[in-house]
């Protein structure tokens, strides 16, 4: 089964109903421009709105667009030109909006590494990329010690970057230039670097922006790491609309409780959730009996399967008070690629999962057999995603490029591409899909992709194994967790702490 949406051609199986009707000229007068370029014309319409908020500190959109525009013009004094790489590796702050900006309009293509994250995991991603240079704060710089590339602290540099000019640059940068590398969120194996390009993010963007119906009066929550791309969801849409991003203050996730205290004190409007997150804080709600805050108007979903159930308890909770989307999509497709918008949800014994949608602006989906021709709806295929939002491949992985990112049967253009997800699905009978799970062994779990067989491989290896197998266990509906049934080596004595730090220790899994 095929689905698409193209400017100029009604989508087979549904519509997003809720872009207006001139969307297709707006989309065509942009999609020459660069996501910076789009901030630099909000600016201009909106320079004494706050763009960005953390705490009590907060930067206009014209503030913003100052700063970033001293921090490229440094940047490119050291060199850095279209398509090189610039990591950031800051702790949530304004400095990491300005440094994502200041990378764009520089010209080069910014890498993503939250210094919360393992610094196994970071430095594997650092060695992989070789970023030119890397922006970080003088209280990181412990944690790279050994890491050779040309380091800015943009906290001591502060003043160094203050004299250059705060005009906007004059930098020739194509939709086809890259704007970001996010590394798959994978706790097992290599990491793959994914290249996404302006045209991409730009598609994304503004599509995103029209389907959420931001506004100058939304408070966007920025609540993912910025190692993942849903990060990029919440931050470019809403600098697109003049509306304010709300930096989440904790460095690991937030208790219902603080949640709900970010959500009252900073009138949050707009959150984008994990599903497993949006699952505990359903639970809350009903075990307590208590309301979504009143500022709350849109909460998106997405990254795992969302029970159905839980959908049921959410609609009895909130009624109509606050829209609800599930959104599907990858790293390689440029984070959402579908869109679900429920009526109320009643059971449904042959659906297991709350439905995916169907796509964004530009985008096309393909379900099709192992031999990759389409099935009939209702059938079960394997899922392929093209349009704009696709990847432009794999940092320095050229084999596995070619493997998954393979040429559109289905398109008269030689150059089309479609990407093979590894998700298997099925259209259902009101034209919606449904992702029943993967065609291999790969789960996800709170976000990560995680292969079992890696695990299980480096588990091996431990002298006192003999036998294992890895599974995604779910004790409790919506909490995933990988678990290891071990088999030792007769005479052999081993705890479940010494194999975890085995893993970490010598296989950078986590």
């Amino acid at each position: 089964m095929y689905l698409e949406k193209k400017l100029s051609q009604e989508i087979m199986l549904g519509n997003q109903e809720n872009l207006d009707k001139s969307y297709d000229v707006q989309i065509q007068s942009i999609k020459h421009k660069c996501i910076h370029q789009l901030f630099e014309e909000e600016v201009l319409r909106n320079p004494n709105l706050v763009a960005v908020r953390f705490g009590k500190q907060f930067l206009t959109y014209a503030e913003l667009n100052r700063r970033a525009n001293q921090l490229a013009r440094y940047l490119q004094k050291l060199g850095i030109d279209n398509d090189l790489l610039v990591g950031i590796s800051l702790e949530r702050s304004l400095e990491m909006i300005v440094a994502l900006l200041a990378v764009l309009k520089a010209g080069a293509a910014y890498l993503p590494l939250d210094p919360n994250y393992p610094q196994e995991r970071l430095f594997s991603i650092l060695e992989d990329a070789q970023p030119t240079v890397l922006l970080t704060q003088q209280t990181q710089l412990k944690n790279l010690r050994g890491y050779s590339t040309h380091i800015i602290c943009v906290d001591t540099d502060r003043r160094k970057i203050a004299e250059n000019s705060d005009k906007n640059l004059d930098i020739f940068v194509t939709p086809e230039n890259l704007a970001y590398v996010i590394y798959t969120s994978g706790s097992t194996g290599k990491p793959k670097g994914v290249l996404i390009p302006h045209s991409a993010l730009v598609n994304h963007s503004y599509t995103i922006a029209k389907i959420y119906n931001l506004q100058v009066s939304d408070n966007v929550l920025q609540f993912a790491s910025v190692n993942f791309d849903v990060a990029a969801e919440e931050i470019y849409p809403t600098l697109l609309s003049g509306a304010t991003i709300i930096l989440r203050p904790h460095a690991v996730v937030p208790t219902i409780t603080e949640f709900h205290e970010l959500i009252n004190q900073e009138q949050l409007t707009v959150l984008n959730l994990p599903a497993s997150y949006w699952h505990e804080w359903v639970s809350v709600l009903d075990d307590l009996q208590i309301n979504v805050p009143d500022s709350v108007r849109l909460v998106i979903v997405g990254n795992e399967k969302v029970l159905p159930e839980r959908l049921m308890t959410w609609q009895k909770i909130t009624g109509k008070q606050v829209r609800w989307l599930n959104a599907y999509g990858l790293t390689e497709t440029t984070i959402t690629s579908t869109i679900y918008e429920p009526e109320i949800w009643t059971e449904k014994p042959d659906v297991n999962s709350v439905p995916v949608g169907i796509p964004i602006n530009n985008t096309q989906i393909y379900i099709l057999d192992e031999n990759k021709q389409p099935v009939t709806k209702g059938m079960t295929g394997e899922l392929y995603i093209g349009g704009i939002g696709l990847a432009k491949g794999y940092l320095n992985r050229p084999e596995i490029t070619a493997a998954r990112f393979i040429s559109n049967p289905f398109s008269d253009d030689s150059n089309s591409l479609i990407y093979q997800t590894g998700d298997s699905a099925r259209i259902l009978p009101d034209g919606n899909i449904e992702v029943l799970g993967r065609v291999d062994s790969q789960v996800k779990i709170r976000g990560f992709r995680i292969q079992p067989e890696e695990i299980e491989a480096a588990l091996n290896q431990h002298d006192c194994v003999a036998e294992i197998i890895v599974l995604a266990d779910e004790e409790n509906p919506g909490q995933k967790r990988l678990v290891a049934y071990v088999i030792l080596q007769q005479q052999k004595s081993v705890t479940a702490r010494e194999l975890s730090n085995f893993l970490k220790i010598n296989y950078r899994l986590i």
